[in-house]
């Protein structure tokens, strides 16, 4: 019989082994350290990196890598565009450029300021779907006033592919002489870009929007268009897209314009900046001149700014801005939201 101490030792080497072997992608630094682990991600100038003796993820500038290789397939994004889905390291005889092992095209070679983002993508769902979700609560005792808000976003990626789900509500009860009146807010919506041509894309979009401030019980805004990244570095991302929309709203049984439909045009565009130390910024505006409605114009707005902490931890300050020149009869012609809130991302 086997003593036991010979078959733990063959249990930890065999599992030493397998460890060992899933992890051994390598970032250099330029002080000359260096790390051994799995890579993630590198996403908005800092790449993700899992070790066997860290419990979360190291996040390291990509100003500071020297040189680094890979083992597993990543889904890769130059400057121009350009996506790439293999391994890739950095060129041994000149750092400066990175070899991709395209499975398709085969060797590739690009500058490695010229790399914008990378994904380890696997073939499982779960291994390209990501999770965001925050949750704030308010109870103010001078004005008996209780606010609830909730955010939710999840998102999917593939080499052409990029989809996402998100929910937002802001819920406030106030009580004043037994009296309890409620206002609320709730967004909603999914999309789907498709990459066909380097930075084109084409995007089609289903969003929802209730506002009591707008007396609006539902819009409804479905919208299918074309869009490009016009800019796209290390620091900085610009995108920008035009189409057009349908639009149905269900205003308050108060309001006596009943159902308005219409067919509008949309012009969007969305700025974000990041590689700020641990925060980022995200500004999107978007246009609807209406076409059936002559002289109608709507604008929606969205400014975030997020502080990572440790842990997956984030602060997050928001505001969003919905305006409509013309407003249906007792409702206001804006709606805009505040919102603080700490949340945890996957």
């Amino acid at each position: 019989v086997m003593p036991l101490r010979f078959l733990v030792l063959i249990i930890f080497m065999v599992w030493g082994h397998n460890k060992l072997a899933a992890q051994n992608d390598t970032l250099i630094m330029n002080s000359g350290h260096f790390l051994v682990g799995e890579i993630k991600d590198y996403d908005e100038g800092v790449v993700s990196i899992e070790t066997a003796f860290s419990d979360s993820d190291f996040q390291v500038e990509w100003g500071k890598v020297k040189e680094f290789s890979t083992q597993e397939s990543f889904l890769i994004i130059t400057t121009k565009g350009k996506r790439y889905f293999g391994t890739l390291a950095s060129d041994k005889d000149d750092p400066s450029n990175v070899i991709i092992n395209d499975t398709t095209q085969g060797v590739i070679v690009e500058k490695t300021e010229d790399i914008v983002y990378f994904k380890q993508i696997e073939d499982t769902f779960w291994s390209r779907a990501d999770l965001s979700m925050s949750l704030g609560f308010t109870k103010t005792k001078a004005n008996n006033t209780t606010q609830l808000s909730i955010n939710v976003k999840t998102g999917y990626l593939s080499s052409n592919l990029k989809a996402d789900i998100y929910f937002a509500a802001i819920r406030n009860l106030q009580t004043a002489d037994d009296i309890t009146t409620e206002s609320f807010r709730t967004e909603g919506g999914l999309g789907l870009l498709y990459f066909f041509y380097e930075d084109w894309f084409s995007v089609t979009r289903a969003d929802l929007l209730q506002s009591s401030e707008q007396l609006l019980n539902i819009r409804a805004i479905t919208k299918a268009g074309v869009g490009r990244y016009v800019l796209k570095t290390n620091r900085m991302n610009l995108g920008m897209a035009a189409g057009v929309a349908w639009n149905y709203e269900d205003y308050d049984e108060l309001d006596n314009n009943g159902d308005r439909n219409s067919a509008e045009g949309f012009l969007a565009a969305e700025y974000i900046i990041f590689n700020l130390g641990d925060l980022d910024l995200n500004t999107k505006l978007i246009a609807y001149p209406s076409f059936t409605e002559s002289g109608r114009f709507r604008t929606d707005f969205d400014f975030n700014v997020k502080y990572e902490f440790a842990f997956d931890l984030f602060f997050k300050i928001g505001y969003t801005l919905n305006y409509d020149n013309r407003p249906v009869d007792g409702g206001s012609s804006s709606d805009y939201v505040i919102i603080t809130a700490i949340g945890w991302e996957l």
